[in-house]
């Protein structure tokens, strides 16, 4: 494949960073909760556990959006599928923004606030793989690894953003003012921007293989048997490098304010102000690591990750539990690099596993049900685990030993690719 010209570099532009949209309204909520579980939930004691708790069943909607838009997609293209996700994210955004509150109608506050959460999550897992699958079927063979990291460092951008915003309005607002109405505008400034975007996309080309698809046609009609019965080491392979990701991410990056906190190193806001560093690694990475499986390939990449997981992140953790500010922004530091060198790399290494009919379910089957069961339990897992055994460094063992038993296998059953510069991959690897 090769790109068409100025317009589809627009397209694949304007895909890519539309997950900034997608993401901040997805992570708004995480930065924002103990206000909405008063504003939802009233003085409940139970206000906030409600709150999380929605929030993680929204989570769980992720690799159900990914196989509805998954199926969607490789049935009748990227397109159609990026604005149908782009729109569900802008309604549920506008309506959350204008919710009645627990003041107003009680108990269904909280109902709403859930059903829009759980309308998000759905928008997001079909939004992160069609976008994915969007970059790699669009960009020219030598950039492909470049182009396609664009999308989770987009992601990354949209959680700063979110984190930013909400620092703002707590800066500028008293508590009063917050609840009564301010928590109103991020979210309708997420759902005018989410909306902007879908205007955007309507102008983006289709990839190449569904040009010239007609409309209303399907391209497929049976894309998840077709990917069961054909490409099952495809979906074995993009679950097993998602399930790396998911954990050099979610415990390597993500998990560090609770490991702060709970080690008694930082109070809540100088661990976010860790988080944001390690945003900001991660935004400046990621298109580093997939420049430099565009020139070796992603398998010799994916490998070196792998051991670097599993001799890093035990030092990084003793590091960040020293109680020494610069060992602890190194450790952090190091952490965010690893893990959002798996986010790029694996990114266009599980979408060239699959043939462009089935890419979408083939993504949803394996990396967005890895991401789920790891990125979503990980946490809860490491932290019940560092109580129970007392271990500082324990979510450190845990990242070495998924890297070793990931790069075991990935060394066995993972084809080395050539170098994109050197090939034009039409199907799997």
């Amino acid at each position: 494949m090769t790109a068409g010209g100025p317009r589809r570099a627009v397209a694949m532009l304007a895909a890519g960073l539309s997950t900034v949209v997608e993401w901040y309204d997805f992570t708004l909520c995480l930065y924002f909760a103990p206000t909405l579980s008063r504003v939802f939930f009233g003085q409940d004691d139970m206000a906030l556990s409600k709150t999380l708790a929605g929030f993680a069943i929204a989570y769980l909607m992720r690799p159900v959006g990914a196989i509805l838009f998954g199926r969607f997609g490789d049935r009748y293209g990227r397109r159609p599928t990026l604005l149908l996700s782009m729109a569900a994210m802008t309604l549920a955004m506008l309506c959350l923004a204008v919710l009645p509150t627990h003041r107003q109608v009680g108990s269904l506050a909280g109902g709403g606030l859930i059903l829009m959460r759980c309308i998000m999550g759905c928008s997001v897992g079909g939004e992160y793989t069609a976008v994915v699958a969007y970059l790699y079927e669009s960009a020219p063979a030598p950039r492909r690894g470049l182009i396609t990291s664009l999308a989770a460092a987009a992601s990354e951008i949209g959680g700063l953003l979110a984190a930013g915003f909400c620092a703002i309005l707590a800066h500028n607002l008293d508590a009063g003012q917050l609840l009564a109405w301010g928590w109103r505008i991020p979210f309708l400034f997420g759902g005018a921007l989410a909306g902007a975007v879908w205007v955007a996309r309507n102008l983006i080309v289709e990839t190449p293989h569904f040009e010239g698809q007609p409309a209303g046609i399907p391209a497929t009609n049976r894309p998840f048997v077709d990917v069961l019965r054909n490409e099952g080491r495809g979906i074995a392979l993009g679950f097993a490098i998602s399930a790396l990701g998911s954990v050099t991410y979610y415990i390597g990056i993500t998990y560090i304010p609770s490991f702060l906190v709970t080690m008694g190193r930082a109070d809540e806001t100088q661990a976010l102000e860790f988080s944001s560093i390690a945003a900001v690694v991660v935004i400046a990475v990621t298109p580093c690591f997939g420049w430099v499986s565009d020139l070796a390939g992603r398998k010799p990449v994916l490998l070196g990750l792998c051991l670097a997981g599993v001799i890093l992140p035990v030092a990084m953790f003793q590091l960040i539990a020293s109680g020494s500010a610069a060992a602890a922004l190194v450790g952090v530091a190091v952490l965010a690099a690893l893990g959002g060198g798996v986010s790029a790399v694996g990114a266009i290494a599980t979408a060239e596993q699959f043939s462009d009919e089935v890419r979408l379910s083939g993504l949803a089957l394996g990396a967005t049900t890895a991401t789920a069961l790891f990125g979503g339990a990980a946490p809860y897992v490491v932290n019940v685990l560092q109580k129970v055994t007392g271990i500082v460094e324990i979510p450190g063992v845990i990242i070495a030993a998924v890297a070793a038993c990931i790069g075991v296998a990935l060394a066995a059953f993972l084809p080395r690719s050539p170098a994109s510069a050197a090939s034009d991959l039409q199907g799997p690897a």
